[in-house]
């Protein structure tokens, strides 16, 4: 048995999937030279692990084994990373008691962000919609903001891209 073969496909597989999952959201973010960068690295580790198991996929084995489960780590290594990045923007829409619209808006301003509300109307009665556009890195403190101050509120998060005007934190 050829372990330091196996730890060397396991790793490199680990990265490809890392860095292929990685160029996904990149690319997804409009960062497209930075997509062409990874998508070099990748078909780089790519060939050469590939290469590795191939010639000599008959005599061992166990280089497939390693190969898929580096595939499946690196997968979500790569899901992690990205998670941990958090790039894009968001768009928070709360639901909220018209009563607590002040307290969230004057804690919102204090943190630095910003929403725009309107009326609505729910099976319960009168409601206010808060919009409110933010880097993803941000989304966990606004939604906690909101969570704080109304517990009974709805909250959704749709990933945006802001195409003109607007602020955001």
């Amino acid at each position: 048995m050829n372990y330091g073969l196996y730890i060397m496909i396991f790793l490199s597989k680990v990265l490809e999937n890392a860095l292929a999952t990685l160029r996904l959201i990149v690319v997804a973010n409009g960062k497209k030279n930075l997509g062409a960068i990874l998508q070099f690295l990748i078909t780089l580790v790519w060939v050469l692990v590939t290469g590795t198991v191939v010639k000599d996929i008959g005599k061992d084995p166990l280089t497939i084994f390693f190969f898929a489960f580096g595939a499946y780590i690196g997968s979500y290594t790569g899901s992690f990373i990205e998670q941990k990045m958090a790039m894009g923007t968001n768009l928070v829409i709360a639901v909220i008691q018209p009563h607590k619209l002040d307290s969230i808006l004057e804690t919102m301003t204090n943190y630095g962000f910003s929403a725009t509300t309107m009326d609505g109307q729910g099976i319960y009665g009168k409601k206010k919609i808060l919009f409110i556009m933010i880097p993803r890195k941000k989304r966990k403190y606004v939604v906690h903001i909101i969570k704080t101050i109304d517990t009974k509120a709805m909250i959704l998060s749709e990933t945006t891209k802001n195409l003109y005007g607007g602020y955001l934190a």
